[in-house]
């Protein structure tokens, strides 16, 4: 990927990406499908200007939907939970 742009998709503000945050300093992304760890550490280290010290990656399953007699699946997708270095924070994540 050569655009540090598309590889985030959106920030996930949940609950448990909220523990995370204020146990280990992680913060949780929705990233592209084809983005590697590599291409996410560099596009967090660049948009944001913080250093990143691991980076998780695990694939989201679709979940079955129904519509009356039909059914569907929603698109599966990828998630990414980026570890910072002690003391780096992001503005989005501390609601500032």
């Amino acid at each position: 990927m050569k655009e540090l742009h598309r590889v985030l998709v959106k920030p996930l503000l949940t609950e448990k990406s909220n523990d995370l945050l204020q146990g280990n300093n992680s913060v949780t992304f929705q990233v592209d499908r084809r983005a590697n760890k590599i291409e996410i550490k560099a596009a967090v280290e660049k948009i944001f200007n913080v250093s990143v010290v691991d980076v998780n990656t695990l694939n989201v399953k679709g979940r079955r939907k129904r519509f009356g007699k039909a059914v569907g699946v929603s698109k599966s997708w990828k998630k990414a939970v980026v570890q910072l270095k002690e003391g780096d924070k992001i503005e989005i994540f501390e609601g500032a």
